[in-house]
């Protein structure tokens, strides 16, 4: 297997190239596209940001499967047909693509092969009780949520966070954030945080959040890195625009 190294120009292009990447699956993969919201979408979600990072910052990053629950069989040809999509949009630079990002859809495989008992024999995770970001967001009139980029689930938040989506912060904690995102927006919102990962530079954009009740709400986003000791996160401010 290939040693991989930092590529940021390769991620740079794996982030701007997302949408054709994702037509060009739906096209390759037809009726067996994995549908949103299900493990095998997840997965790919994971892989995606796993690759970019590794690429953009740390070439010994393991994937995060916290939670992920995915057949390897219903996963395999997922991941092969991003692959052969991937090769298929560089056009004539694909083999050379290829080569660089396969040992990480190969470590990505083996984490998942290696994890999966573990996994089931834990049961669901449960967040905990130490807080991933400073209480002191607790007094900001803005709603924060920090959001893990790899799982995508909100490992902290601020009250105002809890009632601008209709809810309370704890109940937040351990929630997948793309569930309170407008459907219409799931793509962009996705796009901001690989964008965060591969650049680490503040994002500001305009979104639809939708909260418990369904309601959709106007809010300008910005999305911002948050390291600790021990992980990485994306901690977002939405402020509502109405």
């Amino acid at each position: 297997m290939g040693r991989v190294g930092v590529d940021r120009q390769l991620a740079g292009w794996l982030v701007s190239q997302r949408g054709v990447l994702e037509r060009g699956l739906s096209h390759r993969l037809g009726t067996a596209m994995p549908a949103a919201g299900t493990p095998e979408a997840e997965a790919l979600r994971r892989l995606r940001s796993f690759v970019v990072l590794a690429l953009a910052q740390d070439p010994e990053a393991q994937p995060s499967l916290e939670g992920l629950r995915v057949r390897e069989r219903r996963l395999t040809p997922v991941l092969d047909a991003w692959l052969a999509t991937v090769a298929a949009a560089a056009g004539p630079d694909g083999l050379g693509v290829t080569e660089r990002i396969r040992p990480l859809v190969e470590r990505f495989r083996g984490a998942l092969r290696t994890t999966a008992p573990a996994l089931r024999a834990s049961g669901a995770p449960r967040p905990g009780k130490r807080r991933a970001v400073s209480a002191a967001i607790d007094r900001v009139a803005d709603a924060f949520l920090a959001i893990d980029p790899d799982s995508g689930a909100i490992a902290d938040a601020n009250p105002a966070a809890g009632a601008l989506l209709g809810t309370t912060r704890d109940a937040l904690l351990g929630v997948e954030a793309s569930r309170f995102v407008a459907e219409g927006n799931r793509e962009r919102w996705w796009t901001e945080l690989d964008a965060l990962t591969e650049s680490g530079e503040v994002r500001r954009f305009p979104s639809r959040l939708r909260d418990l009740q369904g309601r959709e709400l106007e809010v300008e986003a910005s999305v911002s890195r948050f390291a600790t000791r021990s992980r990485t996160l994306a901690l977002l401010m939405a402020r509502p625009l109405a």
